[in-house]
């Protein structure tokens, strides 16, 4: 029978979740006939992985992980208290060579991770479900059709032939920790229910205001009217063939969907009425994505519902690649310091794994746009296979009729770096732009998400797939190639799908907690940088060289002498690196649409590539983000002679009436000019400002002509609110660079409780300190590692992490002062 998963019913399935688990040797246990003779079994969880269970029961070291693809694995479980008679097992993930039985009996053979299936099946009072995970390593030593590259990024060049996780397999990016495994629910159905498959439901916004929400989908197991319902509206569907239903609901005045920088996300419930009973088909958005090239047609930028979105983030990897955990409790704290952060977009890799649709409504809820890739990358895939190409287009399909509705998907890509790796190793574009994204992953695309835009590969455009200035990047200009900041508008990025990636250190309490090594001189510290395999470089180097050329500091020389200073300067130095790149990507004269961080979270704790450590704790360079991503900010750009330039950005849908006030210091404390502006700015704008506008004559604010000695060696631009006085955001300039003396630090600090459980930490400056962090066991601060000038209090919001009746206690630096404030509530 043609495989229906996924389906959805009126009353959901009851979860089979317990389990035993046994590791065999590979091909050592034919059948569950023989299973009675294995005697260690320890529990086992579903939806989860082998190496959770293992590493619960004290059998596997998540830090130092041992191979599981050279072992069969089985899982069993007891079936006798879901009762007797006909059901429907569903199996929604299976990684990856799997055989399923019941009482014995094979009842399914499955050779992907990203396909999920349902069967029809029979218990009996002591019915038993017995699966076994093959030993993968055969399968990714067994030849196929030859490649055309042969990319360093894995470990196997067979992995190109099962679909399965790369995850696991990259060394230098993530723990060989392999996924082995129901990853995914199971479940029992009753039967005799109305089923739902083949579900196409497409939400378009038009123009007129209305919201159209067209739905199709196979209903069995009913007869009578069926209704569609949304939004107060319903419509009585029409059956165009035995068991097809096919409508399209206009509902007027509709509330729209937004990206939460631009406006609210809003969401609508949808379900089908058959009579008593209905359908839940979860909450929708009414958005309308558009793909804009611009002027020049060579450029890639998203509008949602007509508004020019800057999309910024980053590149998601995985919330817990121990178990491959998909709820929404384990998705919410991350997600949520997504959009605590300012990012309105995150991308799924093609080198990661699909993630549940609770990732996805978490997304529509927050207004976070999410680019998905669909899990190709690097390899040459045997699309020429016909069998090949047929699992393909099954797991594309299942994957995208389980986002139908969701309207934070906003991109649909081929995967991750196919083409680049083929012109990389010079071949012409014929070899490397194939079937399987210009026409195999395009057209499910199209069927299945009409409403998305489809990009074949990322990156892609121009004459060569990675050259930054057409189409979509990925951008290490800053970065891995280490070139100079300037290069960040020279490179005329036009959307980068992943950039900036460096080795970011976590703050202290992390490293103290999880990884109490020096840095460089331990070979713990070492083995948590990434690097890419075959590199004679990690990404630490990349970060010391900015180090040396940004701050003309010898990092070597201080990792050695002074560790933590170091350490300060690392992270300093990447904060510093990230929020001035965003500052000259998001001018209104930049090209650049759109830029992800490569990467969100890290994997393991240490100073991996994520902007949140694997504790899932922000690190230096996301409170960098945070005031680089805000809907309402102004940055510096010096522009040499042209001087001081404001960038000031209101990507709200209101218009603000705004202050924008700027004044050059000298010693970091002494006005020596000052200018001030009321304005109003529009929605969804920008505005620029020349700085010696403010000041009404010439002032050399960015020591481009240096008549004589500097006159100030800091400027401070604040936006203000003009009814309420609230300092919105600052932006700082320094025209003679780093200075590494260290001076007292000179803060008045008031820290008292706020409203509910928050404490408010109000630091009031009389001379400017630069990289000041706050350390605080158990609260997050609404800014940390910042700049502070004198002429206006900075208030920052503690928030307990978890709730409790603590109060804050802890210290405060900053990376130009030798001294600390001791903080307590």
């Amino acid at each position: 029978m043609p495989n229906s998963f996924p389906a959805l019913r009126p009353s959901s399935g009851q979860p089979v979740t317990c389990f035993e688990l046994a590791v065999t040797p590979a091909g050592a246990v034919a059948s569950p006939q023989t299973l009675s003779e294995v005697e260690d079994w320890v529990p086992a969880k579903a939806p989860g992985t082998a190496a959770a269970a293992l590493a619960a029961a004290g059998r596997y070291d998540p830090l130092d992980p041992e191979s599981l693809h050279d072992k069969d694995i089985w899982y069993r479980a007891a079936l006798g208290s879901f009762g007797e008679g006909d059901r429907t097992l569903s199996l929604d993930g299976l990684a990856t060579i799997a055989e399923v039985y019941l009482d014995g009996a094979l009842i399914l053979q499955s050779g992907s991770m990203f396909e999920g299936h349902e069967l029809p099946v029979h218990l009996k009072a002591q019915s038993r479900l017995d699966i076994c995970f093959r030993a993968l390593a055969p399968h990714l030593e067994a030849k196929g059709p030859r490649a055309r590259w042969r990319p360093q990024l894995a470990t196997s060049q067979g992995l190109r032939l099962v679909r399965t996780t790369l995850l696991g397999h990259m060394p230098g990016w993530c723990p060989e920790i392999h996924a082995v495994g129901p990853w995914r629910e199971i479940a029992l159905h009753e039967t005799g229910q109305p089923t739902l498959s083949g579900l196409e439901l497409l939400t378009n916004l038009g123009r007129d205001g209305k919201g159209y929400l067209t739905f199709s989908g196979q209903l069995e197991g009913w007869q009578g009217d069926v209704h569609l319902v949304c939004a107060g509206y319903r419509l009585v569907l029409e059956q165009v063939e035995p068991g097809r239903w096919v409508g399209t609901l206009e509902i007027p005045d509709v509330q729209p969907w937004m990206p939460h920088t631009h406006g609210e996300p809003h969401l609508h419930d949808v379900h089908l009425e058959l009579g008593a009973m209905s359908i839940d088909l979860g909450r929708t958005g009414f958005r309308r994505i558009e793909v804009e090239t611009g002027a020049d047609g060579r450029g890639f930028g998203l509008t949602v519902n007509d508004v020019p979105v800057f999309c910024r983030g980053a590149v998601w990897t995985n919330a817990d690649l121990l178990g491959l955990s998909g709820d929404k409790q384990t998705y919410r704290p991350l997600l949520e310091k997504a959009g605590l952060a300012g990012m309105n977009m995150l991308r799924i890799g093609g080198t990661m794994v699909y993630e549940t649709r609770a990732f996805f409504e978490l997304c529509d809820e927050l207004g976070i746009l999410v680019w998905q890739d669909l899990q190709f990358a690097n390899y040459d895939y045997p699309v020429q296979d016909e069998a090949f190409a047929v699992l393909v287009k099954e797991e594309v399909r299942q994957q995208l009729t389980r986002l139908q509705g969701s309207p934070s998907l906003a991109v649909l890509c081929g995967g991750s770096e196919i083409y680049q790796q083929g012109a990389m190793m010079g071949l012409p574009e014929s070899r490397w732009k194939g079937p399987l994204c210009e026409e195999i992953l395009r057209a499910a695309a199209g069927a299945y998400r009409a409403d998305v835009p489809y990009v074949a590969n990322s990156p892609c455009g121009g004459a060569l797939p990675f050259s930054p200035n057409e189409g979509v990047a990925h951008y290490y200009g800053v970065g891995a190639y280490l070139r100079p900041l300037e290069d960040a508008r020279r490179a005329d990025v036009r959307f980068a799908a992943e950039c900036l990636a460096f080795s970011n250190i976590p703050e202290a309490r992390t490293l103290e907690q999880h990884l109490p090594v020096n840095p460089g001189h331990d070979p713990r510290w070492k083995a948590r940088i990434p690097r890419d395999r075959g590199a004679g470089w990690d990404f630490e180097d990349v970060r010391d060289h900015y180090l040396k050329s940004l701050y003309g500091i010898d990092p070597l020389a201080l990792r050695y002498g002074d560790p933590d200073r170091y350490l300060d300067l690392s992270r300093a130095v990447t904060v510093d690196i990230l929020e001035q790149t965003f500052a000259e990507w998001r001018r209104a004269q930049s090209t650049c649409r759109g830029a992800l961080v490569w990467t969100f979270q890290d994997l393991l704790p240490g100073a991996g590539w994520g902007l949140i450590d694997a504790l899932g704790r922000p690190k230096p360079v996301w409170h960098a983000l945070r005031r680089a991503f805000q809907p309402l900010n102004v940055t510096l750009s010096d522009e040499g002679t042209n001087g001081l330039l404001a960038h000031i950005h209101n990507e709200t849908p209101v218009a603000r009436q705004l202050a924008l006030s700027v004044t050059c210091l000298r010693d970091g404390m002494t006005p020596v000019v000052s200018g001030k502006r009321l304005f109003e700015l529009a929605p969804h704008s920008s505005q620029d400002v020349a700085v010696t506008d403010l000041f009404g004559a010439f002032f050399d604010t960015t020591y481009a002509f240096r008549f004589g000695p500097p006159a100030h060696d800091v400027t401070v631009a604040r936006l203000v609110d003009e009814g309420t006085g609230e300092v919105l955001s600052e932006a700082f300039h320094f025209p003679q660079g780093f200075d590494p003396a260290r001076l007292p630090l000179d803060l008045q600090a008031d820290l008292a409780q706020g409203e509910e459980a928050d404490w408010l930490l109000t630091l009031t400056a009389n001379r400017t300190a630069r990289f000041v962090h706050l350390d605080v066991d158990g609260f997050l601060p609404s800014d940390n590692w910042f700049h502070i000038a004198p002429g206006a209090a900075k208030r920052i919001r503690l928030v307990a992490e978890v709730e409790s009746d603590g109060t804050p206690a802890g210290t405060l630096r900053a990376v130009s002062s030798n001294s600390q404030i001791s903080l307590r509530g």
